[in-house]
């Protein structure tokens, strides 16, 4: 028997993209992305889901996108459980496996030009 974990997700970015590497080398990239949907009637609802990326997919979302953009995103859920404060915790995520970017790429913020000296 087959069983399949494919979750797909259209949304907009919550927080900029944290990037780490792992001691390998391999890109980390963590963030958020908020889905909203408006029942009739009634306030529009948002869902925060926390992602991940690895690798080249990771590399690409940290050089490309920014808080404000809209993401389409296919993924799995993976469920963890931790304790903190003698606590037991869970945490949800979505690791992508596959990204669409619907804006337009954010641009690298210029480098200031260096102030010219001007003798007096």
């Amino acid at each position: 028997m087959r069983s399949v974990n494919k979750i797909t997700l259209l949304g907009n970015v919550g927080r900029d993209p944290e990037t780490r590497f792992m001691d390998s080398g391999l890109a980390v990239v963590n963030f958020s992305l908020a889905t909203s949907r408006k029942p009739k009637d009634k306030p529009e609802v948002t869902q925060w889901h926390n992602l991940v990326a690895f690798g080249k997919t990771g590399e690409l979302i940290s050089q490309y996108v920014s808080k404000g953009s809209k993401l389409y995103v296919e993924g799995e859920v993976q469920y963890s459980e931790y304790e903190k404060d003698g606590i037991k915790r869970y945490a949800t995520k979505i690791v992508v496996n596959d990204v669409s970017f619907l804006s337009p790429p954010t641009e690298a913020k210029p480098e200031p030009e260096p102030e010219e000296e001007f003798p007096f």
